[in-house]
């Protein structure tokens, strides 16, 4: 059995004396976005957390990326995409929708109903352009999408935002 040198256990706190710092200062903020774009806080706490726990399975590359924020978030909305799915396969849509939302307190009511009715790939890019105000290559980062993509989603999302709120 080969021995640990002495200087990998100063590395090893190092690293998660990192990844402490980085857990305290960005949950909230990949927290609130999530809460936002899945209207269910409980998902979007349980998104951040599994996120955080792969950031930190991966954190010795994670650091390094551009963006471990926007990583992190991606992590956790996939993560909850991906429940949410599974929950559509095992329980019937009346049941679905049974399930409490949550509604952050609108400036105008009108808006969040809009906001209900996009499809989750839109109203995520606007959750982070107007909620994060994120530009759109940064929204392109998070999600890993191209920039056109970023374009092309939040124009279909604020046509629609347009329609519903003006009907």
């Amino acid at each position: 059995m080969q021995e640990a040198l002495p200087h990998e256990g100063h590395v090893a706190r190092v690293h998660a004396r990192a990844f402490e710092d980085f857990y305290a200062t960005q949950w909230q903020e990949i927290y609130r976005p999530l809460a936002v774009t899945l209207r269910d806080p409980d998902l979007a706490q349980e998104a951040t957390d599994e996120a955080m726990v792969r950031a930190y399975q991966k954190w010795r590359t994670v650091r390094h990326y551009a963006n471990p924020a926007g990583w992190t978030y991606r992590v956790g909305l996939n993560w909850a995409i991906s429940q949410l799915r599974r929950r559509k396969r095992l329980v019937h849509a009346k049941a679905v929708s049974n399930n409490p939302t949550w509604d952050p307190p609108p400036a105008d009511p009108s808006i969040s109903q809009a906001l209900s009715h996009l499809p989750i790939e839109q109203r995520a890019v606007v959750v982070l352009r107007y909620l994060c105000d994120e530009t759109q290559a940064e929204i392109a980062a998070d999600l890993d999408i191209p920039v056109g993509t970023v374009r092309s989603r939040l124009s279909r999302a604020l046509n629609r935002l347009r329609e519903e709120v003006s009907a």
